[in-house]
């Protein structure tokens, strides 16, 4: 049975029509177009499908499309502003946080969630903070450097 819903994606409502058991990550990608978005392991594991729901990180290949009608989504494309890259999105390519770039979208999610929550992070709370993340291209130090280098744009900016 399919249902029409309204989502909220990166700042503009958009009414889709989808079965009760489409999942997020594929109602973004599919539906909407939203290919920034990306599925990796579809078991809510590597953290690559990671989208912000009212502002928190949430695998998007575990939620279901119809409970999130009328609530606000913020994916990979919504993260920058009107000026261009967004602060995590600038250090993650200063600092070369990315490699092949598939986990990228969800970390820079992530991330923008963890800097929102704790602006000046430890390295410990870093690692802490994307632990839910994994990427087999890194191995992590860069995206640690990326965060901290983030961390200070937002700073500048403020």
């Amino acid at each position: 049975m399919e249902r029409e819903i309204t989502l909220v994606v990166n700042g503009a409502a958009r009414r889709v029509r989808v079965p009760g058991r489409r999942l997020l990550s594929d109602c973004l990608r599919h539906d909407l177009g939203l290919t920034g978005t990306h599925v990796g392991c579809e078991h809510g594991v590597c953290g690559c499908c990671t989208v912000l729901l009212d502002g928190e990180p949430v695998r998007s290949c575990l939620t279901f499309a119809v409970t999130v009608d009328g609530q606000a989504i913020t994916t990979v494309e919504g993260l920058a502003g009107p000026d261009g890259m967004s602060a995590v999105q600038r250090a993650f390519a200063e600092c070369h946080g990315l490699q092949c770039g598939f986990c990228t979208p969800g970390f820079l999610c992530t991330v923008t969630a963890l800097l929102r929550d704790n602006p000046a992070p430890t390295d410990e709370e870093v690692v802490d903070g994307i632990s839910g993340n994994l990427c087999r291209c890194t191995g992590y130090q860069n995206i640690v450097k990326a965060v901290h280098r983030a961390a200070e744009l937002i700073a500048e900016e403020t």
